[in-house]
């Protein structure tokens, strides 16, 4: 039997370049795992089932989660390694918010996969999950190598850019609220295409990178990051999607407001800057102390008593996915 920790994730950085050929958009993401995590735990069966276990009523326990299609692709792509392991019961134990865009799913995928290579000793490279975890989704090339990191073509394509800054941050969602990430990148599709870049295509891998990097606007925040330097990586925080989900959700507008006000009330609350986490709805605050992230969850409480929001204090970290001891 196998626990993993499976870390949330939070946008520094979203900007939509255009379309690409495959229907999806072209993207650039500074992205950075956080501590607030799910545990995956995986025990190994006789018989060849899938069996999924979890604690929170509004997860799927069926064949459509991702943590199950993680077991099928990993079967499919090495059935020679894998034919003779029998199944696996996953057990989640659900700390990350569901439909947050925070990765939660994509996390317990990665780790999934990760541990399934480790539990059946397959001896796959890092590469080989992210390939594998790319055709379950775009986050889980990065919830698999974690860290601070840039994330291109439509999120698949993850380059280390830095070591993770030793920041704070506090994550708010209503719990009753959720938004399509579908119907964000369409939305902003219907009112910016015209504002859209044409994508290159590369001749090759080499060229490929230089060609992402060149047309990046990010090169700001990848700088701060590379520096540590902490109040330009708040001035750097940009979110493409916030011009659509803000406007059609004045909840998650408000909030935004409330926890800007409220990384500024008092000394010890003084936080760094506010931004809507990928497609939302889930606004967060960087602080530069975990003192000064409970200060600012404290101030956000005394503006706003709805039960229905979810408040959690978390802290950069170097991994997306752990084992734990």
């Amino acid at each position: 039997m196998l626990t993993l920790i499976a870390n949330a994730k939070i946008n520094l950085y979203l900007e939509i370049i255009g379309n690409r050929p495959d229907g999806f958009h072209e993207l650039v993401m500074v992205m950075q795992s956080v501590s607030l995590a799910d545990h995956i735990t995986l025990k190994p069966l006789k018989t060849p089932t899938i069996q999924l276990n979890c604690n929170h009523p509004q997860v799927p326990v069926d064949q459509t989660n991702l943590a199950c299609r993680a077991v099928a692709l990993l079967q499919k792509r090495c059935p020679n390694r894998t034919n003779c392991k029998g199944g696996v019961e996953i057990t989640i134990d659900k700390k990350i918010p569901v439909g947050a865009g925070l990765a939660g799913g994509s996390a317990n995928a990665a780790a999934t996969l990760f541990g399934l290579d480790v539990l059946w000793n397959l001896g796959l490279t890092r590469t080989e999950l992210q390939d594998i975890g790319a055709e379950l989704g775009s986050d889980v090339p990065f919830c698999l190598a974690g860290g601070c990191a840039i994330a291109t073509g439509r999120g698949e394509e993850v380059d280390p850019i830095a070591q993770s800054p030793k920041l704070s941050v506090v994550l708010a969602k209503y719990a009753s609220l959720s938004v399509s990430t579908v119907w964000a990148y369409q939305t902003y599709r219907q009112q910016f295409e015209h504002t859209y870049r044409p994508v290159v295509q590369p001749t090759s891998d080499a060229v490929n990178l230089d060609e992402r990097r060149s047309r990046l606007h990010s090169g700001p925040m990848v700088k701060a990051l590379g520096h540590h330097r902490a109040t330009d990586i708040a001035a750097h925080l940009f979110n493409d999607l916030e011009k659509v989900v803000l406007p059609a959700h004045p909840q998650v507008a408000h909030l935004k407001q409330v926890m800007t006000a409220a990384s500024h009330l008092g000394q010890a609350g003084s936080g760094l800057g506010t931004l809507m986490s990928g497609s939302g709805p889930t606004v967060f605050t960087l602080a530069e102390t975990p003192a000064q992230a409970e200060q600012i969850v404290h101030n956000i409480r005394q503006q706003i008593s709805d039960p229905d929001l979810q408040l959690h204090t978390a802290q950069f970290t170097t991994q997306g996915i752990e084992l734990k001891n």
